[in-house]
């Protein structure tokens, strides 16, 4: 027992059971074999789904996420699970459907659990087969194949849903419609499989692969959901076999290690295929930009700080959008040969914003840690910021506040004419950020710059990507980055007022900007 959980040894036996006597294999040398389940889809997959209970006697879990390499009997599996939900969960009426990014995909797992049953005298006696269906007369329940278009699916009322390869989801609508027709079943599963896709910070794939890591991870608490994930890490050399073993656990039975040899030896020759093999066969996200700094450089730049009262800084400043997280980080230049610089960061989020599941990530604990400060409403409060950055002001001798005036141009003036400030426009181009986006990163590798270990920095210097030009200026690229990076663009604002401080070769020494 596990607070309001407990383990139905009996429950998950019995689903071990139902694959081992009723189903069998139907394709590969295993063909004509009963369906022993390998130790992983035992252990980390079956036993749990069907063992855990609430204390009702329901399910605890609804939703299972499994994330595997190619060639590791994903579908196979799901279309054991679909027979399961169909002859053996006690439901009246169970509907389950077999959906995907198109209907021959979809008819994949249908196809292989259609094999199965008519090889089973004991399911072939109590179904009826047809094309793109199953049907079980006697408690009138059915599996289909259903094709993606989602306009043509409200009124279902799943009891399973097989969704094989989110990663080729054109978009969510499929998902969201069939995930809301599970809202009247007292024990709905969802069994979502797929492999690693290219990064899309907007595709539901996306989205459902953060929020499993999240929820394995801990940083995210959902009691009904099921994250199994295998993959190998970023640092990982996909040419060495033991990476190969740690993102396929089927290596040896369902995919043989010489097969991946062989694809392994052909990334190393066509370097245009090493992404391929990465997310195919190892699990690895792929995209066109990669993460910017490496988290371990910047968890190596974590320092005490001394007493940085009355100290002269420069501020960056972004404000986002008004419904977003807005930052601030003062840095504070270094006073003698091998002294850092100080990277003191402080952001702000409206009250809506806390409740916001998007961004999957704690604001609401961060809010209670003093990490983030809260204003009220909708949207961010830019008096409440105005009077942060004045009483900032008073403690911290803050020389000059870059700002890009795209969302700020008001604050910028009440903080300038009113309060005294200096603030110097910086617009977030290549011509204004390359230089500086160079230098925040020599700095963070060689140990230059400080901070304090501050866990919404470190998220955001986690996500961010850049962006190159033809001419091999970067900047920081919003629109690319896995996350917000508000932060990491206040910081390199702010760092390029220190450069002009220490006569640092930069663009604005050519051009100048502009003070209001």
């Amino acid at each position: 027992m596990q607070g309001e959980f407990y383990f139905d040894e009996e429950e998950a036996n019995r689903a071990v059971e139902f694959f081992r006597r009723f189903l069998r294999h139907s394709k590969g040398e295993l063909a004509g074999q009963p369906f022993v389940l390998d130790k992983w889809q035992e252990n980390e997959i079956i036993r749990p789904l069907f063992g855990w209970k609430r204390a009702d006697g329901t399910r605890r879990y609804r939703t299972c996420y499994v994330e595997i390499p190619r060639k590791n009997g994903k579908t196979t599996l799901a279309a054991g699970v679909a027979l399961y939900l169909l002859f053996a969960d006690g439901e009246p009426g169970a509907e389950i459907y077999s959906a995907a990014g198109d209907r021959d995909q979809a008819a994949i797992s249908f196809e292989i659990a259609k094999a199965m049953v008519e090889a089973s005298p004991a399911l072939r006696r109590r179904a009826k087969i047809f094309k793109r269906s199953i049907v079980v007369p006697s408690t009138g329940s059915s599996y289909k194949v259903i094709s993606a278009d989602a306009g043509t699916k409200h009124g279902f009322n799943s009891h399973g849903i097989i969704f094989d390869e989110l990663h080729v989801q054109p978009n969510r609508d499929l998902y969201d419609t069939l995930h809301t027709s599970i809202g009247a079943r007292s024990q709905p599963v969802e069994f979502l499989i797929t492999t690693a896709g290219v990064y899309d910070p907007n595709s539901i794939a996306w989205e459902l692969h953060r929020y499993a890591e999240q929820v394995r991870d801990g940083v995210i608490l959902d009691d009904s959901f099921l994250p199994v994930i295998y993959s190998a890490g970023p640092d990982d050399d996909y040419r060495d076999p033991q990476t190969w073993k740690k993102a396929n656990p089927g290596l040896g039975i369902s995919v043989r290690e010489e097969y991946l040899a062989a694809e392994a030896k052909r990334a190393e020759a066509e370097p245009s295929y090493e992404n391929t093999f990465r997310r195919l066969h190892l699990n690895q996200w792929t995209q066109q930009v990669t993460r910017w700094i490496k988290i371990e450089d910047w968890a190596a730049c974590e320092r005490e700080f001394p007493d940085l009262s009355g100290r002269a800084c420069y501020g960056g400043l972004d404000l986002s959008t008004t419904t977003d997280i807005s930052a601030l980080v003062l840095a504070f230049p270094p006073r003698f040969e091998d002294e850092p610089t100080y990277l003191l960061p402080f952001f702000w989020i409206p009250e809506a914003k806390l409740k916001d599941r998007r961004d999957r990530v704690p604001y609401e604990l961060w809010a209670r840690q003093g990490l983030v400060t809260v204003t009220d409403g909708d949207v961010v409060d830019y008096d409440r910021i105005r009077s942060d950055i004045n009483a900032l002001g008073r403690k911290y001798g803050i020389r000059e506040i870059r700002f890009d005036p795209w969302n700020a141009t008001q604050l910028a003036t009440q903080l300038s004419e009113a309060d005294g400030h200096r603030l110097t426009q910086m617009r977030q181009g290549f011509i204004s950020m390359n230089e500086p986006s160079k230098e925040f990163e020599r700095r963070i590798i060689s140990g230059a710059i400080a901070h304090d270990g501050n866990p919404v920095l470190a998220w955001m210097i986690g996500s961010v990507a850049i962006k190159t030009d033809p001419a091999g200026n970067i900047k920081p690229d919003k629109s690319k980055s896995t996350e917000r990076i508000d932060g990491v663009v206040a910081s390199i604002m702010a760092l390029s007022g220190v450069m002009a401080d220490n006569g640092a070769k930069s663009v604005y020494t050519e051009r100048g900007l502009i003070a209001l």
